[in-house]
């Protein structure tokens, strides 16, 4: 029986197996208040690194999350005590649900996109991508002027909105609705819509998951813009030891600076690197996941560091070879 289960795991897909030179090295982030934190996005905001995270509660029901604040050093480690986000109204009889934000500056302003599903209820979950602006006192963080996006080219109450890529286009938030085809909004403050500025056709060849999706703002690199984004997929692995469950991936892509934010180009195939997948198995709080979710980034004229979630639970950042990962990169038709 032994011998049966070793033959059985070395026919297992180890999804490591066969390391890229684009990942350095791969550090776990903790915050001891908040121990099972996961989703962490991250910024360079005056001159000091923030990062958000998103925590659940009570992840026996699962109803609640909440998204936190806290300043890291440059080694990613937390040297400020870390701040819960006001996002509801005190009055609000439903529970606080806001998931995976993204900090993005624009025109020397930080502004926070998260998705929640703020009352009134508009689709199964109610789930809508909010947006508002971060402003720091030297003491706490409060958000300003916060908008729910509800009415929008493709809106539909079936659909759960979320994973909308923010990046600052010549001093106005942009939001990348989708990335196949590549449609960009241009959120009207205040009134809760969205104007579409462009839609980009493109044909991003991908084995990893049949929906690309965001993931990581996007960030001026020269020309084009960097964008990290992220897949799923039904599998059975060394890592979900043997049992199918849901396995994500990232993948990095760019496209023009300008209308009609054109695809250029892409990876070919999933960036992994060391402790993607292994290691400690958790109880998912809603189904059997093996998930690397990136959320954020930086990048120097050497390398670039992701900040996502693993399995839920965890925070870590991917230390990438900047070279290395442009030059891996594959033209788009």
């Amino acid at each position: 029986m032994i011998l049966g289960f070793l033959v059985f795991a070395m026919s297992l897909l180890n999804l490591e197996e066969r390391p890229q030179n684009i990942v350095v090295e791969t550090k776990q982030v903790q915050i001891p208040e908040y121990p099972d934190a996961f989703n962490a996005s991250i910024i360079r905001w005056q001159g000091k690194l923030l990062m958000s995270f998103r925590d659940i509660p009570d992840r026996k029901s699962a109803f609640t999350s909440t998204i936190g604040l806290v300043w890291v050093d440059e080694e990613f480690c937390p040297i400020s005590k870390p701040q819960l986000l006001q996002l509801r109204d005190r009055n609000s009889v439903s529970p606080c649900r806001a998931a995976d934000a993204r900090l993005v500056a624009v025109a020397n302003r930080l502004y926070i996109v998260y998705d929640d599903n703020t009352e009134p209820a508009i689709t199964r979950g109610g789930f809508r991508v909010h947006y508002g602006e971060l402003k720091w006192n030297g003491k706490a963080f409060s958000l300003h002027n916060c908008d729910r996006i509800e009415h929008f080219e493709g809106e539909s109450k079936n659909i759960r909105e979320k994973s909308w890529v923010p990046f600052d286009y010549r001093g106005n938030l942009f939001l990348a609705y989708s990335i196949t085809p590549h449609k960009i909004f241009y959120p009207l403050q205040g009134t809760g819509a969205c104007q579409t500025i462009a839609v980009a056709e493109n044909q991003m060849a991908w084995e990893w998951g049949d929906s690309i999706r965001g993931g990581t703002p996007a960030l001026l690199e020269g020309d084009e813009y960097l964008a990290f984004f992220h897949t799923c997929k039904q599998m059975v692995t060394l890592h979900s030891k043997g049992k199918r469950a849901l396995h994500y991936f990232i993948g990095a892509y760019t496209f023009k600076r300008d209308a009609p934010f054109s695809i250029t180009k892409m990876t070919p195939e999933p960036i992994i690197g060391p402790n993607f997948y292994e290691g400690v198995s958790y109880k998912p709080y809603w189904g059997p996941i093996k998930a690397v979710f990136p959320c954020g980034f930086l990048a120097d004229q050497n390398f670039v560091w992701i900040a996502y979630g693993r399995d839920d639970h965890e925070i870590w950042i991917a230390k990438l070879d900047k070279k290395a990962l442009l030059d891996s990169l594959v033209e788009v038709k």
